[in-house]
């Protein structure tokens, strides 16, 4: 059976044109710094998001761990949403790891995080108080329902930031889809953030891999940390080749993915016994619940979905995410939106 496959962006295959590209990629070892390849990636990275330099990593958990390795010393405090995928998702490496605090603070329904939280937080200098030192944002943001945060709040936080000496770091996995929702340059997105990382292998298709973006002195402490995480990836530029596409063919059409999630919304709206939060979704992802009238389980509509050929991911008891990405036309739309139908009737 051929599966329509929700459960994220991350299940994308690289396109025909990313594995013509990875075959004929020039390659090097990228430790001495010597793939034209991944240079080549790095250097286009940096320029989409506006800052002097770029780092090649194997993930955005790697390149957020590196961002706040590099960013902090043992013992200093980065504020972090309490919903934020750096929090939830990456296996408490910031702490496990680089012995760095984690404030959390509570994300607003649109992902945000308040000004006057992150005023509260900031830590008096006192030797009993670790040392504030960054504040991380997400932008998208995934566990807020793919919610965008706007140039204007990206810029009040870090100009809070840089007022009290502070860094800010952007986990931008899907910024791309938070610049097409938002119809502005991504580049404008991130301008006021110290660091930036996105992701190539969601959305945008490619197998491996994510940009960390800085200054040049942030992305040479940065390279370091990467190569104590195991990071230096010698002839990575069969990798990075598929980044170069990506970047240069798949952001420009992720509207498409958006106007899907749209549809695909819509028509579980109008089917009884689903919950959509209003103005669902933001981006390309769509969060549904099952109402109190429905007395199939959780578990009991995955499995339906399964034998329908619909693959979606669980985020709560009875709630879901489903993701819109290059994989799923028009026909995937409506085949998950009659499974659901045939599942509730």
């Amino acid at each position: 059976m051929e599966f329509v496959d929700l459960r994220s962006d991350t299940v994308t295959q690289p396109t025909p044109a990313m594995r013509e590209a990875m075959a004929a990629a020039p390659v090097g070892d990228d430790v001495y710094g010597e793939d034209p390849t991944i240079n080549r990636l790095q250097e286009l990275a940096a320029e989409r998001m506006g800052k002097q330099a770029g780092l090649f990593v194997a993930s955005g958990t790697m390149g957020n761990l590196t961002a706040v390795l590099s960013h902090c010393q043992r013992g200093d405090e980065v504020m972090v949403g309490n919903r934020s995928h750096t929090f939830l998702f990456e296996a408490g490496g910031i702490s496990a790891l680089g012995g760095v605090h984690s404030c959390q603070l509570a994300n607003q329904p649109d992902g945000s995080l308040r000004l006057e939280d992150l005023q509260a937080a900031v830590r008096p200098d006192d030797p009993h108080d670790p040392i504030s030192r960054l504040i991380c944002l997400e932008n998208s943001h995934n566990r807020c329902g793919g919610t965008v945060q706007s140039v204007a709040y990206t810029r009040r936080v870090a100009e809070f930031a840089h007022a009290r000496g502070l860094q800010v770091h952007l986990d931008g996995a899907r910024i791309f889809n938070a610049a097409a929702a938002l119809g502005v340059p991504a580049v404008e997105l991130v301008e006021p953030v110290d660091s930036v990382t996105f992701c190539l292998s969601k959305g945008l298709c490619a197998p491996v891999g994510s940009v960390l973006c800085g200054t040049r002195d942030f992305i040479a402490r940065a390279k370091r940390v990467r190569k104590m995480l195991g990071g230096g990836m010698r002839q990575a530029g069969i990798l990075a080749a598929a980044g170069i596409v990506a970047l240069e063919s798949m952001t420009a059409r992720l509207a498409e993915d958006h106007e899907r999630a749209r549809r695909l919304a819509e028509g579980l709206a109008s089917l009884p016994g689903l919950i959509l939060d209003l103005g669902m979704p933001a981006t390309n992802m769509v969060f549904v619940s099952l109402s109190p009238v429905v007395r199939l389980s959780g578990e009991q509509v995955l499995e339906g979905l399964r034998q329908r050929g619909v693959l979606i991911g669980d985020t709560a008891e009875r709630q879901f995410r489903l993701v819109l990405h290059y994989w799923i036309d028009d026909a995937g739309v409506e085949r998950t939106i009659e499974a659901f139908r045939q599942i509730l009737k």
